[in-house]
């Protein structure tokens, strides 16, 4: 009995790791495309997650890593910066008082009155109570110390939202995880 057996399977969520013929790390994909990636031959399956698709004839491994067999050449990755992904790099915490989740705001450090652009490196998560404490100064006006200073991400966002890295993604993510 496998592992899916009384639980169905979400075939839109993205849980496959899905490198380049290089073996680079692209980002997550569904378990219906990467399926499908594998069948029509545009991937092959580097590890299986241990669940299974079944139909009326054949049993189907679903994939947890796949690689596909032609490069994606993709220049310096490039994150965008928005808010949810200033929220994901965050961990959904606030920088200020480190209070996770609820109703977090985006807060520039050095404020926009003050010249502060909306680089990865001025954008904080920060809980409403902080956010309105801080006002229109840095923190060290309002007395108040970052948990971390913000930087850009290195490594894909997607990660965060993860609760637990599978251990087979774990060779292809080492440059990251270490």
């Amino acid at each position: 009995m496998g592992p899916a057996l009384g639980k169905a399977l979400d075939l839109d969520a993205p849980r496959v790791l899905v490198l380049n013929a290089a073996y680079e790390v692209l980002g997550l994909a569904s378990i219906k495309r990467s399926v499908l990636l594998v069948l029509s031959g545009g991937a092959e399956m580097l590890s299986e997650s241990g669940r299974y698709l079944h139909t009326p004839s054949t049993r189907i491994p679903v994939p947890s890593v796949i690689r596909l067999k032609r490069l994606v050449r993709r220049g310096p990755s490039r994150i965008p910066l928005n808010r949810r992904n200033i929220l994901r790099r965050d961990r959904y915490t606030c920088q200020y008082c480190g209070r996770q989740g609820g109703e977090l705001t985006v807060d520039h450090v050095l404020p926009r009155s003050r010249g502060g652009r909306s680089t990865w490196e001025n954008l904080v998560a920060a809980c409403r109570p902080c956010n309105l404490k801080k006002g229109d100064r840095t923190p060290e006006e309002a007395g108040m110390r970052l948990l971390r200073p913000p930087r850009a991400p290195k490594a894909p966002l997607f990660l965060s939202d993860l609760k637990e890295v599978p251990e087979d993604w774990q060779p292809y993510l080492q440059a990251w995880l270490s």
